[in-house]
């Protein structure tokens, strides 16, 4: 497998988190996200490239592997865990859910201490919203129960309270945080300087109700309040439908459970570089319906600049495993069905 690598010193602050943890790193081509992580969830990522969880495996960030974020060997730990992303060490560049020219680190890095999770251990991922100019990013954490088996009595009882007070316990979902591309013309009617983005953070969610939630998601798409969507937004939103439709599938066919995964949106917030990703859906659409796909390598760098529309994964897996025999988890596909509704709900008036 070809790799590229880099210094510690090039390592950069991953700034597009719209929820979650501190201590989040970048590369310097924002390609990668290096997120500090618990020995669960690097497991959980790991089982994802058995095949019989390939179509799961479609609806999550692309995993290259681990890293040992203080290991004496750096550059030796770093090279295996990415080459060999399975805990026997059997390679799996075969894998589709594995990406070529994975970085390694030549030197270990200290997570922020500013994060709430202290491990030497993290994973490396894709950044989905690399292909974005202005990526709009909403993270919607799922669940009304929030906790798994592992937790002791005072962090399940907060969890539950949490859960009681917002929009997880009824609808099984809340809004953990977004952040949304104002530009020129939404700063001022916004409140926020010139060429900015708006940020909610996660106690912006907490005051949503079942009555007001469709608001966060009209804020989150630029909405009018009760208006149904039009133009590019509307079409976005059809295809973040379309993303959750298979997530669900894939999920009523597994046995798991994840208890605080989120779902992570992301679309192109820049008005003329959406219309023009849109026109490009349009047109690779049309030429798939007439028979006129091709595959030649030339084509190969013209499909990884192609401007993206919009983008939807499943995340944080720090609480979850697959339980073969307790069928599928009502718990996630209640949030991701309400959240589904939602969606529906913003392409009619209110």
């Amino acid at each position: 497998m070809a790799q590229s690598s880099y210094r510690k010193s090039q390592l950069i602050a991953f700034d597009n988190v719209a929820a979650g943890h501190d201590g989040v790193l970048s590369d310097p081509s924002g390609a990668v996200v290096i997120k500090p992580c618990s020995q669960a969830e690097a497991d959980f990522y790991h089982s994802t490239a058995d095949p019989k969880h390939a179509h799961f495996a479609m609806f999550i960030p692309t995993f290259m592997g681990t890293l040992e974020l203080n290991s004496k060997s750096d550059l030796a730990a770093a090279t295996t865990a990415i080459m060999n992303p399975t805990e026997a060490g059997q390679a799996i560049t075969d894998s589709p859910h594995t990406i070529p020219n994975a970085p390694v680190v030549e030197k270990a890095w200290t997570p922020s201490n500013g994060g709430k999770i202290k491990t030497d251990l993290a994973i490396v991922l894709e950044n989905i919203a690399a292909p974005f100019k202005k990526p709009n990013i909403l993270d919607v954490k799922l669940g009304a129960r929030l906790w798994d088996e592992n937790a002791p009595p005072d962090k399940r009882a907060k969890l539950d309270k949490v859960a009681e007070e917002t929009t997880s316990k009824p609808l099984g979902f809340r809004i953990a945080g977004m952040r949304t591309w104002q530009g020129a013309a939404g700063a001022e009617s916004n409140g926020v300087s010139k060429d900015t983005y708006k940020l909610y953070d996660k106690h912006y969610g907490r005051t949503l109700s079942v009555a007001t939630v469709r608001q966060g998601f009209e804020d989150y798409f630029l909405l009018e309040r009760g208006a149904a969507a039009k133009g590019a937004v509307r079409k976005v939103i059809a295809r973040f439908l379309e993303d959750l439709a298979g997530l669900e599938y894939a999920l009523e066919h597994e046995e798991s459970r994840m208890y605080s995964a989120s779902l992570l949106f992301v679309y192109e917030g820049d008005k003329g570089a959406l219309e023009d990703a849109l026109v490009g859906a349009q047109d690779e659409s049309t030429n798939g319906l007439n028979g006129n796909e091709t595959h030649e390598e030339d084509d190969d760098d013209d499909e990884e600049h192609a401007p993206a529309v919009q983008g939807l994964k499943l995340i944080d897996f720090a609480h979850a495993e697959w339980t073969p025999g307790q069928g599928r988890d009502e718990n996630l596909l209640h949030g991701l069905r309400s959240t589904i509704k939602i969606l529906e709900g913003l392409l009619k008036s209110s």
